[in-house]
Order: structure tokens, then C-alpha cells, then sequence
């Protein structure tokens, strides 16, 4: 059987919670957020189509590449399938492009590379854990800062939302 196809039914047959109950989750995240990355992750469930418009179905969120939910695999953040017949990793990271300093300038470029180094060794687990040719699976970054400029972007769809857009959507306002 193809790899890809194994997964894919997999991931059906053992989804704990329809797509309606993992809409239900983050919705409630938008009302009551306790963690910035959670927030983000949020927003982009909730518009996927906006930013990767050949996702379809969500197959896992926050698991292992295995699917035991295995943390010394590490965990992929979302893994959708696509229209395409692949599967899209998006690996997502807020990035606090707000606060000043050496200290923060130094996070931030940390937090920029890990996301790429993540998606990068999660397609490579994806692949050998399920025997999936990694062209039938699209790596994805999705941050609160523009990496499409950065060098490691070249293999890697990256999107984003400002900080400041993801304020407005939640319906937030500073000042």
C-alpha cells in the first residue's frame, strides 16, 4: 500500500475529534487565549484557506509523526491533507517582532531558524516513519514575521500574519 495512502487512513480512522469539535477548540482559544502560540495556531485553523488554500482536511494537530503521540519524534503542529494528493507540515511560531534589544533580536533569529530546522526534520521523520517520497509532502512555516526573504525559505511555503493583524482580528486594540 502507498505510504501516503496508509497514513492518510490512519489519521482518519484514529482522529479523535471531528473537524467540528477541533473548530469548536479553537474558537475557544481566540476567547480566551492563555499562550501566543496557541493564539496563532487558532487563527490559522480558522483561515487555512486564506494561507494555504490546497489544504483540505486536518489529520493531525500537535502529535508525533507516528501518531503515539511519541515526544522524542518531536511533534508536527498541523499536517493537513492536500488537494493535491500530498500532505501539507506547517510548523508554526509566533515571533514577538515587537519587543526591542540585543536579547530579543537574538530570540527572534533563533525562533526564525528553528521553524525551518522543525519542518525539515518532521518531513524527514514523516517520510521514514511512513515510507511517504518527501515530494508528496509540502513543508510549510507559518509565523508573525516575513521569512519569505530568508535563504532557508527556497524549499519552504512561508505565510504570516503581522502581529498587529492577528490584534485586530481577535478584536484587540493597544494603546
Amino acid at each position: 500500500m502507498n505510504g501516503l495512502k496508509q497514513f492518510i487512513d490512519f489519521r482518519q480512522q484514529v482522529q479523535p475529534q471531528s473537524q467540528d469539535d477541533i473548530r469548536r477548540f479553537f474558537e475557544g482559544v481566540v476567547f480566551f487565549p492563555y499562550d501566543d502560540e496557541l493564539l496563532l495556531q487558532a487563527f490559522l485553523f480558522l483561515n487555512i484557506q486564506k494561507y494555504f488554500p490546497s489544504c483540505v482536511n486536518l489529520l493531525l494537530f500537535e502529535n508525533a509523526p507516528d501518531g503515539n503521540n511519541s515526544t522524542n519524534q518531536g511533534k508536527c503542529d498541523f499536517v493537513y491533507s492536500s488537494q493535491d494528493e500530498k500532505i501539507v507540515l506547517i510548523e508554526t511560531k509566533f515571533i514577538d517582532t515587537e519587543n526591542t534589544g540585543a536579547t530579543e533580536r537574538t530570540r527572534r533569529n533563533s525562533h526564525r531558524k528553528k521553524v525551518f530546522n522543525q519542518v525539515h526534520d518532521l518531513q524527514k521523520k514523516f517520510s521514514e516513519t511512513w515510507n511517504i517520497p518527501p515530494e508528496e509532502i509540502d513543508c510549510c512555516v507559518f509565523t508573525t514575521d516575513d521569512l519569505s526573504h530568508r535563504q532557508e525559505a527556497y524549499s519552504i511555503t512561508t505565510e504570516y500574519v503581522s502581529m498587529e493583524d492577528l490584534d485586530k482580528w481577535r478584536g484587540v486594540s493597544k494603546g
